[in-house]
Order: structure tokens, then sequence, then C-alpha cells
């Protein structure tokens, strides 16, 4: 997944850049060089939990309306 990545201290200083960007994309922080968490979105967060999501993504990709290429994309893996 391609995400911005800020430190815990970056993210603790730059709170609300950090909110910007975890709106446009996922953003990964890390502590002591360690990924530690991801920030998303509330909105990809809510599509990301919904059961209708998953389905239709798996129904798609079983009637072949969307290739594994396209099924990543769509995840942003």
């Amino acid at each position: 997944m391609a995400t911005n990545v800020f430190t815990a201290k970056e993210a603790k200083n730059n709170f609300g850049r950090l909110l910007d960007e975890a709106r446009r994309m996922p953003v990964t922080i890390q502590k002591n060089g360690r990924e530690v968490a991801v920030l998303l979105s509330l909105e990809d967060y809510n599509e990301y939990t919904n059961p209708k999501f998953w389905a239709e993504l798996e129904k798609s990709r079983r009637s072949g309306r969307i290739s594994g290429s396209k099924l990543e994309k769509r995840l942003g893996l």
C-alpha cells in the first residue's frame, strides 16, 4: 500500500499536517525505525470495514469484472 511516512515525533509535532495527509492517503507512523501504526481517513475506514464493500469486490472478482491488478489498485496495494 502506497503511504506517506511520518516518524512518531513528526506526527506529534505536525498533527494538523498528519490529519490532512491521512485524508488523501493512508499514513504510516514509525517509532524507532519500525512501522507501528497506520492512520487513514474516516471515509476509507468506513469503506474497508463495510462487509458490503468486500462482498462486492469478491463478486466482481468472481465474475471477471475486476482483475487482480484492478483489485489491488482499488485496495491501494
